[in-house]
C-alpha cells in the first residue's frame, strides 16, 4: 500500500523516526483540499508513540478537507543544515502518513490536549495547564491522526559521517 523509500541507504529507523517525531515542536499537515488542490499547512503537535496531535478551530479549510477525505501525511524537517560549497543540505526528516479524525469523546479530547499543553509549557504547574485548558474547552477542537506508515531519511552525507564514525571506532 505505501511506497518503500528508493533510496534505502537514506533510510531512518523506526526509533530514530519516532525520536524525531517525539523531539520537533511543528511540522506540515497535507490534506486533500478543495477542488482535488492539496492543502498543507504548518501545526504545532504532539505524539505519544502511536499518534499526532493537534488543535484547531472548529470550521475551516482543514477541518473541511479531513471531513471529506481523512487520509493525510504529516512532515517533520529535524535537521536542515545547508551546505553551500557543495550545493546540498544536510537533512534529517520524517514523514508519517494516516488517518486523521476530530475528537469527540471529551475524555480522549482532555487527554490529548493536556499531551499538547505538557510538551509546550513543560514549566507551568499542573493547575496553571488546567486553567489554560478550561479557559479555551468551548471553542478547542482536537484532531488525532493515527500513524499507519512512517519514513525517515536523512542525507548521504549524514549517512557516510555516521559510517565513518563507527570506523574510527571500531
Amino acid at each position: 500500500m505505501f511506497r518503500e523509500m528508493r533510496r534505502k541507504r537514506q533510510l531512518l529507523s523506526e526509533e530514530a523516526s519516532s525520536r524525531i517525531l517525539f523531539g520537533q515542536t511543528s511540522g506540515v499537515l497535507a490534506v486533500e483540499g478543495d477542488d482535488g488542490y492539496p492543502y498543507a499547512v504548518p501545526l504545532s503537535y504532539v505524539y505519544d508513540g502511536k499518534a499526532l496531535y493537534f488543535h484547531c478551530a472548529k470550521a475551516g479549510h482543514k477541518l473541511d478537507a479531513i471531513r471529506r477525505n481523512p487520509k493525510a501525511s504529516f512532515c517533520v524537517i529535524a535537521q536542515d543544515e545547508i551546505v553551500p560549497e557543495e550545493y546540498t543540505t544536510y537533512f534529517r526528516s520524517v514523514i508519517a502518513f494516516g488517518t486523521v479524525r476530530e475528537i469527540e469523546d471529551e475524555e480522549e479530547k482532555r487527554k490529548a490536549i493536556e499531551l499538547l499543553a505538557e510538551k509546550y509549557a513543560p514549566k507551568d504547574t499542573p493547575e496553571g495547564r488546567k486553567a489554560a485548558i478550561d479557559r479555551d474547552w468551548a471553542p478547542l477542537c482536537m484532531l488525532k491522526m493515527t500513524v499507519e506508515h512512517m519514513t525517515g531519511k536523512e542525507s548521504i552525507e549524514l549517512v557516510k559521517r555516521q559510517q565513518e564514525s563507527l570506523e574510527k571506532q571500531g
